[in-house]
């Protein structure tokens, strides 16, 4: 008899879970983190094809399958400089931004000031997007880029900061 009840007390569970989430978020400041966190997706899906792009003008593929492609004695090729900044322009967005979506969504959760939390959210996505400008697109000479990943590093340390003393004291 027991077992039909399990499914009903974890959808309790997932009701109750579902409630705190979106009791605890305010609409404006979801929709401000939803809007940077898409335009977020977009510029690294767009850097992604970039990628695909140079690799292509440069024919600078990493494996044997993609240079066979293009011709049977074109051999794999690890060092193109352009490829690579972008390459790394493209690493240093997963390092940054894949927190920054975690952090600032359980950051909204916190109940912070709406001001304060959606000024955050658009400082650490301007950043972010200006980082890929001055380091992959128009390289500029530091520190336009330190500013720009510092900018993002101290908007998610902050968020995940709050949320650590949040939610543990």
């Amino acid at each position: 008899a027991s077992v039909p009840c399990e499914p009903l007390r974890d959808q309790e569970k997932s009701s109750k879970m579902t409630k705190f989430f979106f009791d605890n978020l305010d609409d404006e400041l979801f929709r401000t983190y939803a809007f940077w966190s898409a335009i977020l997706v977009v510029k690294m899906l767009a850097i992604t094809q970039w990628t695909s792009e140079m690799r292509g003008r440069k024919q600078a593929f990493h494996s044997i399958e993609d240079t066979s492609y293009k011709s049977a004695t074109l051999q794999p090729k690890f060092d193109d400089p352009d490829v690579e900044r972008i390459r790394r322009a493209h690493r240093n967005d997963l390092e940054n931004i894949l927190p920054f979506f975690l952090a600032a969504l359980l950051y909204l959760l916190t109940g912070p000031s709406p001001a304060i939390a959606a000024n955050l959210i658009r400082v650490a996505a301007v950043a972010r997007i200006c980082h890929s400008v001055v380091y992959a697109v128009y390289v500029l000479p530091q520190p336009a880029r330190f500013l720009s990943f510092a900018a993002m590093l101290l908007a998610n340390g902050y968020m995940a900061a709050s949320c650590v003393l949040y939610y543990c004291f």
